[in-house]
């Protein structure tokens, strides 16, 4: 049966992920950037229905104004799940660009691409940052820098806090846990040497499968807040959420 479900949902995840990229060429440049958020969000949900897989938000997420999520990293859904919620400008490693098929379509949502291995890398990230900020925009970072199997959360890196310290935008914590049946589900994280295939025939021929998203209170910096202090209460309040049942 999973075999049979996985190349079932294969066929039309293929030809949604075309009509993503067609839109990209073909449409994208004759829209205002406001459609185009709404075309990005919209197709995400489309992405994930045909994958299987059910989004549950829990808390209450920013809408409108300009914020900075700071969410814990499983899998390569993640940007499109939190996308369902609100169109996001995420901030990834530049590896992800890389990635075959994956990294033009996470390009096209509007991910700011870091490369850590250069000298000013952390201060032209915060300035695309900042940026999306005076636009009005969300912008959604994985601070622990890699993914996990997501029972537990790595420490965050808080270069990239600074943005949101420096503009005074609220910084909200948000919880990730993928779920089979109800239970946790490390098998559908994106971790280690797995390669994308090997986890898409683990994803697409599975069968309950929900990410639930819990938007934890936002905190909002002040003349005193420190970037450090910043992330490490994120961390506390986001790996609290993960490892409760």
């Amino acid at each position: 049966m999973a075999v049979v479900l996985f190349v079932i949902r294969s066929v039309f995840v293929v030809v949604w992920i075309l009509s993503g990229l067609l839109t990209e060429l073909l449409v994208f440049p004759l829209l205002s950037r406001r459609w185009r958020q709404w075309v990005v969000g919209a197709w995400s949900r489309g992405l994930l229905a045909l994958c299987g897989v059910r989004v549950r938000v829990l808390g209450q997420p920013l809408r409108k104004d300009p914020g900075l999520w700071v969410a814990n990293h499983v899998s390569w859904v993640d940007i499109f799940v939190l996308n369902c919620v609100r169109t996001t400008s995420f901030v990834a490693k530049s590896d992800i660009r890389r990635w075959p098929v994956i990294g033009l379509l996470v390009a096209w949502a509007g991910t700011l691409f870091i490369d850590r291995g250069h000298r000013h890398a952390v201060r032209e990230a915060c300035r695309q940052i900042t940026d999306c900020f005076q636009q009005g925009d969300v912008v959604g970072l994985f601070p622990e820098g890699t993914t996990t199997e997501g029972l537990d959360v790595k420490p965050f890196h808080s270069g990239l806090f600074e943005a949101a310290v420096q503009a005074r935008v609220p910084v909200q914590p948000v919880a990730l846990r993928y779920l089979r049946h109800g239970r946790p589900a490390p098998e559908l994280s994106f971790v280690g040497e797995q390669t994308l295939v090997a986890n898409l025939w683990v994803l697409l021929g599975a069968w309950g499968v929900a990410v639930e998203c819990r938007f934890l209170p936002p905190i909002v910096p002040d003349a005193e807040s420190r970037r450090g202090d910043l992330a490490g209460r994120c961390h506390a309040l986001v790996q609290q959420a993960v490892q409760s049942s």
